[in-house]
Order: structure tokens, then C-alpha cells, then sequence
């Protein structure tokens, strides 16, 4: 049974689940990071950063160039340092390969963004004891989670009901 095509599936993690992780994983490793700041991988990892994750890029195309301020790289297989979580911003059908890297790296997070479901590369890194995600983003969690959202999705701190001092 080819589980990438079956129709998408609610992800199994509860929010206590979400928060162990986000609280665990500090490093993260971002396949498919844009250096292109409207991009969502941009936006969420550059988030991530702001909140104190460490953040390393994973991206052929901008391989020895800096995003965020980090050397970005080409493979996951690139990075020498350890990683707790990998946040996949890729095609589902590129994340098979990819689990099979962040297990081998490993890892203790696999984390597939919303829009990406890879039934197999889920089970696959759950069968080697990490935790996995999938169809959810790690910026929109993060807010939920650990108050950061507000109407447009990201607590600016710069529109306050407060009165200044």
C-alpha cells in the first residue's frame, strides 16, 4: 500500500506532544530554507531564530552563501554539528530521503510543514525513535503554543491597547 498517496491525514501529535518538542529541539535544520525573505521558510525560520532556536539553512541553490546570518549548506549530510530537529520545506514525494538523512544525522525531530505528508517518512523516523510531524508549520505551532499569535500571526509588540508609561 503506497501510503504518500492516501488522502491527507490529521497529524497524530497533541499539543503537549508539539510543546515537548518545541521545548527539546533547539537546533534546527531547515531543508529547502529560501533566502528570499517573503518566502514562508524565510518568515518561519527567521520567527524561530527571533525566539532563540539555532537555525541552520539547507539548500543546494544557496549552498556557501549566508541566510539568517548561518552558512548555508547543500545536504543535510553537509552539517557538522548536531541537529535536534529537521523542518522540511520540500515536496512530499523529496521527503523520503530526507527522513532517512535526519535519522542517520540524528536527529530527534522530524518535521514536515504544512502542505507536506509523507505517510512513510513519517513512520520511518517514528520507527527510529524520533519524533515526527507532519502538515503543520513550526512558526504557526510555536505562537500557538508559547503566545506568540495575534490577528496577522506573529506578536509584533508594536499595536498594544497599553497605554505608554
Amino acid at each position: 500500500m503506497d501510503l504518500t498517496a492516501a488522502p491527507p491525514v490529521a497529524d497524530r501529535n497533541t499539543a503537549a506532544d508539539l510543546r515537548r518538542i518545541l521545548q527539546r529541539c533547539r537546533t534546527i535544520a531547515v531543508v529547502g530554507l529560501s533566502a528570499e525573505w517573503h518566502r514562508p521558510s524565510y518568515f518561519a525560520a527567521a520567527y524561530m531564530q527571533g525566539k532563540g532556536y539555532r537555525i541552520l539553512p539547507v539548500n543546494p541553490r544557496y549552498a556557501g552563501q549566508a541566510i539568517l546570518g548561518m552558512p548555508c549548506v547543500a545536504r543535510l549530510e553537509d552539517i557538522t554539528e548536531p541537529v535536534d530537529l529537521v523542518d522540511v520545506f520540500r515536496k512530499t514525494d523529496d521527503v523520503g530521503p530526507i527522513a532517512a538523512s535526519a535519522i542517520a544525522l540524528g536527529a530527534k525531530c522530524l518535521w514536515q510543514q504544512i502542505g507536506v505528508m509523507n505517510a512513510q517518512a513519517d513512520a520511518a523516523a517514528r520507527a527510529a525513535g524520533l519524533d515526527s510531524v507532519m502538515n503543520r508549520c513550526v512558526k504557526i505551532e510555536h505562537a500557538r503554543l508559547f503566545g506568540g499569535l495575534h490577528w496577522a500571526g506573529v506578536n509584533t509588540g508594536l499595536v498594544s491597547a497599553r497605554r505608554r508609561a
